[in-house]
C-alpha cells in the first residue's frame, strides 16, 4: 500500500528535474508574463515560424510551469502549441506556486527570461537555419499592441463628449453605404466622393421617417455621407482601411526587435523583388497621369499590370513630375512621349491634356508627344448617364469656352464604375501599344522568375553554410 502511495505522489508531484506529459488544456498562460513583456501574438511571424517547427519536430525544450500550472518559462512555445493543436506537451515543475505567492512568482518569470536571451551569433545562426526559401503570395500582418508613457505635461483635453449614436432611422442609408463598399472592396480605399456616386445609383432614404430626404446630389446629401462614413468607423461598422485619405500621409518605419528578425525578412525576401519591363521593346514610351490621388486604387492595379509608369498629378501637376516624366522618356530613346490623362469632365479637366503636352514640348523640350484623354470626355457622361456633380464655376475664359461648347454642368471621374474606368483605361493602353512585343516581354518574365528562383535556393543554401560564430 505504502509503496502504491509513494508512486502516486510522484507522479502527480514530480520533482523539477523530471519532463512529464501535461494535456495542454490544463496548462494557464501566466497573466504576469503580458504585463512584463509583449504578450505572445499567434499571428507574430517567429510564432507561425515556430509552430512549423513544432509541427514538425515536436517541442524540444519543456515549459517550466508552476506547481498550480501556470506558465513561468515557454509562453510562446504554448502559443505554438496551441497552433498546431497539440493535445499534449512536456513540462517541469517548478515547486513555486503562483497563487499561493505571486510576488516570488514574478521574480521567477523574470528570471527565466532573463537567462534566456539569445546572443547575436545565435539569433544569427536560428535565422539562416529557419529561413522559407519559398515566397508567400500573401503577406503576414503584424499587430502588436504597444504600451508607452510621455514624461511631459499632457493637455487638458476638456470634458469627455461622445459623438451621437447612429439612430435605426439611418438604416436605410447605413446599409446602402456597407453594400457598396462590400461590392467594391477589390478597390479599397474608396473615397467618399466613389461611395456618394455610387448611392446616387439606388439613393436610400437618409431618414426613414421622411419620405422627402431620399439622397441626391446636392452638399446636404453629401454632407450626411461623409459624418455617417466617420461614425460607422469609429463604431466599427466599417474598416478604417475601407475609406480614403490621400491627403494626410503617415510614415510607419519597418523596425525589428532584433537582427533574428530582420534577417528572417531579407532572407525571405531575396530576389523577390524583380520587375521585367514589359514595355521595353515598346516603340513609344508611355506614361499614365491622373488628376487625383482618389484614383490611386482604382488604377494603380492597371498601371502595374503593364509596368506603366503613374503619376498623380493633382491638377496640373507640380514641376518636379514633369520633369521625371521628360527624363523617363529621354532615357527610353524611343520615338514618342505618350500621355493617357485621367480627369474629371470640367473646364479644369479638359485643359490639363493639352497643357500638359504643352509643358512637355516647351518646358523640356519633347517634340514628339502625344496627349490622350482617356477620361471622363463628354462622350462618357452620355453614354454611362453620369449624374453631373454641379455646374462648372463662371468666370474664368476657358469656363466660357467649356460651357459655350459643353453647357453648363460639369462631370467628376469618379462618378464612373471603378470597373469600367478600369476597363476604359485598359482599353486605352492596349491601343497604343505593340501586343507581340508586349507578350514577349510576359513570356521572358516568366523564364526570369524560374532563374531567380535557382539562384535564390543556391544563395540561401550558401548562407546556411556560413559559420556566423566567428
Amino acid at each position: 500500500m505504502g509503496v502504491k502511495t509513494r508512486e502516486l505522489k510522484s507522479r502527480t508531484c514530480p520533482t523539477f528535474a523530471e519532463t512529464v506529459m501535461r494535456d495542454i488544456t490544463t496548462i494557464y498562460a501566466s497573466p504576469e508574463n503580458d504585463l512584463l513583456y509583449k504578450p505572445v501574438d499567434p499571428k507574430d511571424p517567429a510564432t507561425i515560424v515556430l509552430a512549423k517547427s513544432v509541427k514538425q519536430y515536436g517541442i524540444l525544450e519543456p515549459l517550466i510551469i508552476s506547481s498550480d500550472s501556470y506558465i513561468i518559462s515557454g509562453h510562446r512555445r504554448y502559443a505554438a502549441a496551441k497552433l498546431v493543436r497539440l493535445k499534449e506537451v512536456p513540462c517541469r515543475v517548478d515547486p513555486v506556486n503562483r497563487c499561493d505567492d505571486k510576488e516570488r512568482f514574478a521574480a521567477m518569470l523574470t528570471e527565466y527570461n532573463r537567462q534566456r536571451v539569445k546572443t547575436h551569433d545565435e539569433l544569427l545562426r536560428e535565422a539562416v537555419a529557419q529561413c522559407d526559401e519559398e515566397q508567400a503570395y500573401t503577406s503576414l500582418i503584424e499587430h502588436r499592441e504597444m504600451k508607452s508613457t510621455v514624461a511631459v505635461d499632457a493637455l487638458d483635453m476638456g470634458h469627455i463628449r461622445q459623438r451621437k449614436q447612429i439612430s435605426s432611422a439611418k438604416s436605410e442609408m447605413v446599409d446602402a453605404i456597407c453594400r457598396i463598399l462590400e461590392s467594391r472592396r477589390k478597390y479599397w480605399p474608396l473615397s467618399d466622393r466613389q461611395i456618394h456616386y455610387a448611392l446616387l445609383n439606388d439613393p436610400p432614404l437618409r431618414h426613414s421617417a421622411k419620405s422627402d430626404s431620399r439622397y441626391c446630389n446636392d452638399p446636404a446629401s453629401y454632407k450626411d455621407l461623409t459624418d455617417m462614413v466617420t461614425r460607422m468607423r469609429l463604431t466599427g461598422q466599417i474598416p478604417f482601411s475601407a475609406i480614403a485619405d490621400p491627403t494626410r500621409p503617415v510614415s510607419v518605419w519597418n523596425v525589428h526587435n532584433s537582427p533574428q528578425s530582420f534577417l528572417n525578412q531579407e532572407l525571405n525576401g531575396l530576389f523577390k523583388g524583380y520587375w521585367r519591363d514589359l514595355l521595353q521593346s515598346q516603340p513609344n514610351h508611355i506614361e499614365l497621369i491622373a488628376e487625383k490621388n482618389t484614383l490611386q486604387s482604382v488604377l494603380s492595379p492597371v498601371a502595374m499590370k503593364y509596368c506603366l509608369p503613374f503619376t498623380i498629378g493633382r491638377g496640373y501637376c507640380s514641376l518636379p513630375p514633369r520633369h521625371e516624366i521628360s527624363e523617363r522618356y529621354k532615357r527610353s530613346g524611343k520615338e514618342k512621349l505618350i500621355l493617357l490623362i485621367v480627369s474629371d469632365f470640367d473646364p479644369d479637366g479638359e485643359s490639363i491634356a493639352s497643357s500638359f503636352a504643352a509643358s512637355m514640348r516647351d518646358d523640356f523640350n519633347i517634340d514628339n508627344v502625344v496627349p490622350m484623354k482617356v477620361a471622363l470626355t463628354f462622350e462618357q457622361t452620355k453614354k454611362y448617364k453620369l449624374p453631373p456633380s454641379m455646374e462648372a464655376k463662371k468666370g474664368s475664359k476657358k469656363t466660357k469656352t467649356f460651357v459655350e461648347k459643353y453647357g453648363p454642368n460639369v462631370w467628376e471621374v469618379e462618378a464612373l464604375d471603378p470597373a469600367t474606368l478600369q476597363q476604359i483605361v485598359t482599353e486605352a493602353i492596349d491601343s497604343v501599344i505593340d501586343r507581340e512585343s508586349f507578350n514577349f516581354e510576359l513570356d521572358a518574365e516568366k523564364s526570369d522568375a524560374a532563374f531567380l528562383a535557382g539562384a535564390r535556393s543556391r544563395a540561401t543554401e550558401g548562407l546556411k553554410g556560413i559559420d556566423l560564430g566567428g
